[in-house]
């Protein structure tokens, strides 16, 4: 398997590439539109046949390059069915299976509570296991809740019932990190994060949500009604 990790400075969002070696065939998770010449670059240098674009959930920070690379590509556009997005061409259920060449297969689970929609992607290869965790779990924090439907009680839920009861030695690769963080594992993030380890309950945990006061995302006019169109760039 190869595997990229690949990243975005303005939203400081992870696009990553992963690619089984024997039929040269590979996928990006959570493409930024900003980046789209860079990883048509490395697709080629590799040469490397992209299958599909696969977004964890509607973004509202960065615009996904997914339907760019449809057309520059020929790839296949995939994400959760519950998004009800007609440009999808693979829309995902709980427990779907995507096979990468001959050698990889991805889990999509659905992990709701940043998004009601959010889907996280497994990897099992050989004897390591990959969590792609959108913005569900990050490293040493979590997804925000407070719009696009978020849920500070169902994202406590999925990650302490989903995420925390992965093995010890899960990777994890979010969609985004602010600290230069580049992966934690399952065993850190249940001991560490600094949000929601395993021993803070869902009170301390709404609390600590409702304490982080951000800002509204400066893209999310923008993103949002594009990535519900797939990124599209001719738009009317």
């Amino acid at each position: 398997m190869l595997f990229k990790q690949l990243f975005e400075n303005e939203s400081s969002t992870y696009t990553y590439l992963i690619s089984c070696q024997e039929k040269q065939q590979a996928i990006l998770i959570d493409p930024v539109l900003e980046t789209l010449d860079r990883d048509l670059s490395i697709i080629r240098k590799l040469n490397l046949k992209l299958t599909h674009a696969v977004d964890t959930h509607i973004h509202a920070d960065h615009v996904t390059s997914a339907s760019a690379l449809r057309e520059i590509l020929g790839c296949k556009v995939a994400g959760p069915a519950n998004d009800n997005l007609t440009c999808r061409d693979i829309n995902f259920e709980n427990s779907d299976v995507l096979r990468i060449g001959n050698s990889i297969e991805m889990e999509a689970i659905h992990t709701p509570g940043h998004t009601d929609t959010h889907f996280s992607y497994v990897i099992n290869f050989e004897k390591e296991k990959f969590l792609f965790s959108g913005d569900a779990l990050l490293i040493n924090a979590c997804g925000r809740t407070d719009f696009q439907s978020g849920s500070s009680e169902i994202l406590y839920n999925t990650i302490q019932d989903i995420f925390y009861k992965m093995p010890d030695y899960t990777k994890v690769f979010p969609a985004h990190d602010y600290n230069n963080n580049n992966f934690s594992t399952i065993k850190y993030q249940k001991k560490n994060n600094q949000l929601i380890s395993s021993n803070v309950d869902l009170k301390k945990f709404i609390v600590n949500m409702e304490n982080l006061k951000l800002d509204k995302p400066k893209k999310i006019d923008i993103a949002v009604p594009r990535n519900m169109d797939c990124g599209v760039i001719n738009q009317g």
